[in-house]
C-alpha cells in the first residue's frame, strides 16, 4: 500500500435506491449518477467523484450480495462545516446520532442514520 491511500472506493448498501439517493442528494446537495456494474448483479449510483484527486470516490449500491446495517464501516463525508449538512438530516428522512462535536486538532464530526438504517459522518475543519 505504499504511495496510496488505504481507501480507494466505498459502497454504501441500501435496500431502496431511490429513497437513499433522495437522501444523500439533499443532505450533500450533490447530484448522484448512474453507474453501470461491471458484474451486472448491483443497481449503483455514484457520488461525484474526481479520481485524480486525494480522497476516495463511491456510490450508493443495491444488491442481492448485501445489505445496509450499523456496526461495520463508517463512511465519512467531507464538509466545509459539518453543521450544515447535519442541519439537512432529519428533514431528508434520517437521523442525527450525535450532534457536530470537536475531534480536536483533527477538526469536528457528527454522525448520523440514512433512510436505509447506514450510520455515516459528516467531517469538517469549522
Amino acid at each position: 500500500m505504499q504511495g496510496m491511500n488505504a481507501v480507494g472506493w466505498f459502497d454504501i448498501f441500501v435496500d431502496d435506491l431511490d429513497r437513499a439517493a433522495r437522501f444523500y442528494q439533499t443532505v450533500l446537495d450533490c447530484k448522484l449518477e448512474p453507474l453501470p456494474d461491471p458484474g451486472g448483479e448491483s443497481q449503483m449510483l455514484s457520488f461525484p467523484a474526481d479520481m485524480s484527486v486525494y480522497g476516495a470516490g463511491g456510490a450508493l449500491s443495491k444488491s442481492s450480495r448485501a445489505s445496509p446495517g450499523v456496526g461495520g464501516t463508517i463512511v465519512y463525508f467531507s464538509a466545509d462545516d459539518c453543521a450544515v449538512e447535519e442541519g439537512r438530516v432529519q428533514a431528508a428522512g434520517g437521523k442525527v446520532l450525535r450532534p457536530k462535536f470537536s475531534i480536536g486538532e483533527f477538526g469536528f464530526v457528527s454522525l448520523c442514520m440514512d433512510t436505509e438504517g447506514n450510520m455515516f459522518g459528516i467531517s469538517s475543519m469549522k
